[in-house]
């Protein structure tokens, strides 16, 4: 059965619609059986389908289904796993990255019920909803390197650490707008030009805790 073949596989019956299995067009199939009515007159199907995958027409999103499947799949294999980093992929998806945004407080509020079932079951929770006071930044703080020192001053506010993933994004706030700032690749840029470094941005490194630049600043 190719609905089997491709859950064998992929872990989920969600599958995209140009999905084959057996060289034959499962994904678009399974797309036609998700509409409504459409298995009216073929209980048996329906309950063919819910034996392979019980999940196969979720309430929610199907990309959100296989992302779910994916990292499942992969925490069940690594014992003890408790994270998955931005970055970690599986069947090109970057399931790290994806498994990051679940767990922000404003997309987790979103999430239906059972979604949010599933990733409790995989012990999997939500971040702490961000202090509203760290996440305002100064007028002042409109440059580049001024975003980043003030990002990281937010990650740190978060977590409690600066080591930061090279593929995360931080999200600020200036003047009521949202800005993304490509932290890791912000620390990993002036890690490798602190050479090149003012004194007061080696400064401004130094006292969130960055070892490196207070070693150059020292120097």
């Amino acid at each position: 059965m190719r609905s089997r073949t491709y859950y064998d596989q992929h872990w989920t019956l969600c599958a995209p619609r140009s999905a084959t299995a057996l060289d034959k067009p499962v994904g678009q199939w399974l797309s036609n059986l998700r509409r409504p009515g459409a298995l009216d007159g073929h209980p048996e199907w329906k309950t063919a389908l819910e034996a392979v995958d019980e999940d196969w027409n979720p309430g929610w999103p199907t990309v959100w289904q296989r992302h779910y499947a994916a990292v499942r799949e992969l925490l069940r294999e690594e014992a003890g796993m408790t994270e998955l980093q931005p970055g970690i992929t599986c069947h090109a998806m970057d399931v790290g990255q994806w498994l990051a945004r679940q767990r922000q407080n404003a997309v987790w509020t979103k999430l239906t019920d059972g979604q949010r079932e599933r990733l409790e079951q995989l012990g999997i929770t939500p971040l702490p909803p961000e202090p509203k006071a760290s996440a305002k930044v100064p007028k002042t703080a409109t440059g580049a390197f001024e975003k980043g020192v003030a990002a990281l001053a937010q990650y740190k506010t978060r977590t409690g650490s600066v080591i930061v993933p090279r593929g995360h994004v931080e999200t600020i706030v200036i003047d009521g707008q949202e800005h993304s700032v490509k932290l890791g690749v912000f620390l990993s840029n002036s890690k490798s030009r602190r050479g090149k470094l003012a004194a007061d941005k080696l400064a401004a490194l130094a006292g969130l805790g960055l070892e490196w630049a207070a070693a150059r600043e020292e120097a």
